[in-house]
């Protein structure tokens, strides 16, 4: 069975606690508050990882697709930033209702986006699945280029702290 993609805002304090240790985890308040994260592209253990989605920018059309960033359609509907992908446990995220009925015309254009983007998302899921874990295990073997290496967050630092927040909000 193929699960479908989501899209999900991760809990600000959580990223925040996560940038402590690693200053490449994406931010996600303040203008940024919105920050959608599409998930889940892949469970290791009890984690499941998302990465944060970008809104469509000018320089994604011209930009190519490498193995930690993805336009979607082309570039047409932003890209996904896989180097930037989290660990995360059910408690740290909440599911973005697109069909919530929109205040204004910037949030109903917004919707539309994010619906645009899941759908295609959704449409590639397999080589998305593929990419990611594929990224995942080359940094964590030490295999990638410098470059890439470089622009990721590193994984298996942050699955230490999603367990250390976690057992920390448990025990609060």
């Amino acid at each position: 069975m193929i699960l479908n993609l989501k899209i999900v805002k991760v809990n600000a304090e959580y990223c925040d606690y996560l940038r402590k240790y690693d200053k490449k985890v994406a931010y996600n308040k303040n203008e940024k508050d919105l920050r959608p994260f599409i998930g889940v592209l892949f469970n290791i253990g009890k984690y499941e990882y998302f990465a944060p989605l970008t809104s469509p920018k000018p320089k994604h059309l011209k930009m190519k697709n490498t193995l930690d960033f993805l336009k979607i359609k082309n570039g047409e509907l932003g890209a996904v930033n896989f180097n930037n992908m989290i660990p995360v446990m059910p408690s740290n995220y909440k599911l973005l209702d697109l069909d919530k009925i929109s205040i204004n015309n910037l949030e109903r254009k917004y919707i539309k986006l994010l619906e645009e983007q899941r759908l295609w998302l959704n449409e590639n899921y397999k080589s998305i699945k593929n990419k990611s874990k594929k990224l995942y295990d080359l940094y964590n073997c030490g295999k990638l280029n410098k470059n890439i290496m470089d622009r990721c967050c590193n994984f298996k630092l942050l699955e230490e702290k999603c367990n250390e927040y976690n057992n920390l909000t448990i025990k609060s």
